[in-house]
């Protein structure tokens, strides 16, 4: 039976995951989650994992009482989830929300087998390096976002030169309606609201702020290997084509699907194979319409922002992802409005910039980890002058 470990069990990407595992044809080897005991203990009774592992240490003693008697061992803290990456897996679900992912990804590449990648930080912040790791153990990586799902799924026996540019659809998040002039007195109640997905509170945010789709444009250069002019994103308001390919002869395919997670998931699972999936399917008389509209850079300068990573590379994604996170949490604590996130970002990267930090010909695990830090600091100091 095939061992399969889940990173960030009790989010959205992880309980659809589990929803999509059957104990009798999987072996299940670690489940990892937060603050959601309950559900984290439920699953690995369930699933019958070996290890649950919280990632607040101050949790251990809840998870060890909801596991009594189960024989399934309970961990807690950063050093937890490391040992648990390391316990051999043939099929890895990578996602934890942010770039506290990247180490357990980074560890996980080791065994070989696959490594289903559902946190985007990884690329974003390290590409190169956890593309070499993979490739040094003959780990196979295949993405779980939807829009590179379906890019992937797009490409299967097509050659890369024949790729004119891959479009990535947005939905625009929830506050696309929104007039520009009141963005700045959005709420993080408001802008936490989908109007497609069902995701956390922190992907939903980003969402509205564009950032997320900002982080899936380096994404697809990093994990395709194409250069930023070949990357576009376009608004789709439906959610139901996830990405687009253009190839050399102007034909273009397109991946359609209900807005749900498990397609993307269930093909990663299984592949190269396609199964059954219990998940709705198109009625595309009932669809009767697709609209599409160009980003407005007013509204979405996160978008822009993520071009100029692509243009710096080197450590440039490390800072982007870092201050991102940063505004996120200063924007939820409602230390700076939704419209100064943005910038915020914009003036971490520049003043990083400037001392020549972000130049790396090569990086290495230590460096992306110091520049993540120093680039919380930098965002942080910057937030007090809002």
């Amino acid at each position: 039976m095939t061992r399969i470990s889940v990173f960030g069990a009790t989010g959205s990407i992880g309980q659809n995951t589990l929803d999509l595992l059957d104990a009798g044809t999987h072996t299940t080897v670690a489940l990892t989650g937060g603050n959601n005991i309950a559900q984290l203990a439920a699953d690995a009774i369930r699933l019958r994992a070996e290890i649950a592992v919280t990632a607040h240490d101050e949790r251990l003693e809840d998870l060890r009482d909801a596991l009594a008697g189960t024989g399934i061992k309970a961990a807690a803290g950063a050093g937890a989830l490391e040992e648990a990456a390391d316990r051999p897996s043939d099929w890895f679900m990578s996602a934890i929300v942010g770039s506290a992912g990247l180490v357990p990804s980074l560890r996980a590449v080791r065994h070989g087998g696959t490594l289903a990648l559902a946190n985007k930080e990884s690329l974003v912040c390290a590409g190169p390096l956890l593309l070499s790791e993979a490739a040094r153990h003959g780990c196979r990586i295949l993405p779980v976002d939807s829009e590179h799902s379906a890019v992937f799924q797009a490409l299967v026996g097509e050659e890369m030169h024949a790729v004119e540019k891959v479009i990535i659809t947005a939905s625009g998040g929830g506050l696309r309606d929104m007039p520009l002039a009141d963005l700045a007195r959005a709420t993080p109640a408001q802008a936490g609201t989908h109007p497609n997905w069902d995701m956390g509170q922190r992907i939903t945010i980003d969402s509205a702020s564009m950032f997320n789709k900002a982080m899936e444009l380096i994404e697809t250069k990093e994990f395709f290997g194409l250069p930023a002019s070949k990357i576009e994103t376009i608004i789709h308001p439906q959610s139901l084509i996830h990405a687009l390919v253009q190839f050399n002869d102007g034909a273009m395919m397109a991946h359609l699907g209900a807005p749900d997670m498990r397609h993307a998931i269930g093909y990663a699972l299984n592949w190269p194979s396609r199964t059954h999936l219990p998940v709705e399917r198109l009625d595309l008389a009932r669809v009767a319409t697709l609209d599409f509209h160009a980003p407005d850079p007013a509204r979405y300068p996160a978008l822009e922002i993520a071009r100029s990573v692509m243009d710096r590379g080197g450590l440039a994604g490390a800072v982007f992802n870092a201050a991102k996170e940063a505004a996120l949490d200063l924007f939820i604590d409602r230390s700076i409005r939704f419209t100064d996130m943005a910038p915020l970002v914009k003036r971490t990267l520049d003043r990083m910039d400037a001392t020549g930090c972000l130049d790396a010909a090569t990086m290495n695990l230590d460096m992306v980890l110091q520049t993540d830090r120093q680039a919380r600091d930098v965002a942080r100091d910057i937030a007090a002058t809002f």
